[in-house]
């Protein structure tokens, strides 16, 4: 553990490390990432991997776009395999509100340089021939979107911050933050205490009792998610798209020889629930009866739970508290932070210099609940 740092960043997930090489690679010297656990150990590590550019809000897709060219490249810079499988996402729509939703998030995509187009119900059958038509009215397919391996993409990045020179830190909980007046000037931890000027919150659904140490109210829910994973199943396409069922969330794209499946349960309370249980297969069963009627032949081979880290808007929170100088944050979003990291790392890297990021992301301040100026992001799973 460092006697000192520039920056320190609380967190060991996709965000944390990549905002680790970033600021490393642009040269800052003394960065620090404190991890209370094991290097992606918590939401990123029970991610599906899915990254896409398939949003509602001009600057989730900038984000979403920009990701997606850092993971398509990401053997070269910062140099590790990902196994991505750029295979698409499809979204299948049930209601004539949905295809509206759908065609103008498209020309919004059409109009950053992203080939998402409309899609009848029976192009959508012949991507996805697992599914039932049963009640579709259409689907929007973003055949640039896929899926990758969430815990490489940390490896990748956490390897070359450590080449670059930053130092990253496990089995090391944070216990306090210092301050003088609104001047941060240490951070205290079960392994000693750091001296910095800086310190980014990228502590994902723990992120709000990070804030509060130094008086920084951080809306950030933690809400469980499961996942399963099948037996393999024959004739599976091997360009099969994210499958994405809007209207209840269920979805699915090719693990192996099978299939990943997840779906929002309903009737999941917030809280910090990380085990996994059998209580909302029940309600995943009935929605596979109706979409994809011959996946409930198939048996399963494990699964488990994770958390989603959402705002009321469900959308991040990016940017730097108005109270307390150089207290920066990259947390709260809502079920698309892996799939944002890399973007997400340059803009945090820009903000720590002070220079203009690549995209405006001040609608995504964290007074903005304050303020009344939130957006709702409304092509979320």
């Amino acid at each position: 553990m460092p006697a000192a740092a520039d920056v320190v960043i609380v967190g060991g997930g996709v965000m944390g490390t990549s905002i680790a090489f970033h600021l490393a690679e642009a040269g800052v010297e003394r960065v620090l990432l404190l991890e209370r656990d094991g290097l992606g150990s918590g939401s990123t590590s029970k991610a599906a991997g899915g990254v896409r550019a398939n949003f509602s809000d001009e600057l989730n897709i900038a984000l979403g776009a920009r990701s997606l060219e850092a993971f398509a490249r990401f053997g070269e810079r910062p140099g590790q395999e990902i196994d991505l499988h750029r295979v698409g996402y499809l979204f299948l729509l049930e209601t004539p509100d949905q295809l509206e939703l759908f065609r103008a998030s498209t020309r919004l995509q059409n109009a950053a340089g992203q080939p998402t187009r409309m899609l009848g119900v029976d192009e959508a059958v012949a991507l996805a021939p697992i599914i039932s038509p049963d009640g579709l009215v259409g689907a929007c397919f973003s055949p640039s979107d896929g899926h990758c391996t969430p815990e490489s993409v940390v490896l990748g990045y956490a390897s070359a911050a450590r080449r670059l020179g930053a130092t990253l830190v496990t089995g090391c909980e944070v216990t306090g933050i210092d301050a003088d007046g609104n001047q941060i000037r240490a951070v205290r931890t079960g392994r000693g205490t750091v001296r910095t000027g800086t310190v980014v919150c990228a502590a994902g659904a723990w992120s709000r009792q990070l804030g509060e140490l130094v008086g920084v109210d951080l809306p950030v829910t933690p809400l469980r998610r499961q996942i399963v994973v099948t037996e393999a199943i024959a004739g599976l396409p091997s360009g099969l798209p994210m499958t994405i069922d809007f209207s209840s969330t269920f979805y699915f794209h090719r693990e192996g020889p099978g299939l990943l499946v997840g779906m929002s349960d309903p009737e999941e309370l917030p809280g910090f629930h990380l085990n996994r249980t059998d209580t909302w297969l029940p309600r995943l069963t009935e929605r596979m009866e109706h979409r994809a009627p011959a996946l409930l032949d198939v048996g399963l081979t494990g699964g488990w739970a994770g958390l989603y880290e959402n705002t009321p808007d469900h959308n991040a929170l990016i940017g730097e508290a108005d109270g307390v100088s150089r207290f920066l944050y990259a947390t709260g979003f809502s079920g698309h932070g892996f799939l944002q990291g890399p973007a997400v790392g340059e803009v945090v890297r820009d903000l720590y210099l002070e220079r203009t990021p690549f995209v405006d992301i001040s609608p995504l301040h964290a007074g903005r609940f304050t303020t009344d100026t939130h957006r709702a992001e409304r092509n979320v799973v």
